[in-house]
């Protein structure tokens, strides 16, 4: 089972977060973000790349890499959820299940209030 945390909007379908790390985001950075719609720390995840990659074109080493690959995995997911609290979702309660669809589900069930809002898309 994976956890997995809801936000909410009135008139909105909620948006189901997945916890963990994410290669997605660990391999493409700020277009994973783009994708989700975060466009703020999508630019603010591009021009620390860029800003980086000028401080460190002198270096040989790999380690800068790697470790902008590792914190874009483990914090791409808080920045899309700081993402959606900026676009006013407020955080609703978590929900364990083994895909984003039965996360939503089971969200649903416990929130019978929620359906009409997945009507209008």
């Amino acid at each position: 089972m994976t956890i997995f945390t809801s936000h909410l909007k009135p008139g909105h379908a909620p948006v189901m977060v997945k916890e963990g790390f994410s290669w997605g985001a660990a391999i493409f950075g700020w277009i994973w973000l783009l994708f989700h719609r975060a466009w703020i720390p999508a630019a603010l995840v591009f021009a620390s790349s860029l800003l980086l990659l000028r401080l460190t074109t002198s270096l040989n080493s790999p380690a800068p890499a790697v470790a902008v690959f590792l914190l874009q995995g483990l914090f791409g997911r808080d920045l899309w959820r700081w993402s959606l609290s900026l676009s006013g979702y407020q955080p609703g309660p978590p929900v364990a299940a083994t895909n984003q669809d039965g996360a939503l589900a089971r969200l649903l069930i416990e929130r019978a209030d929620l359906l009409p809002n997945l009507a209008q898309i």
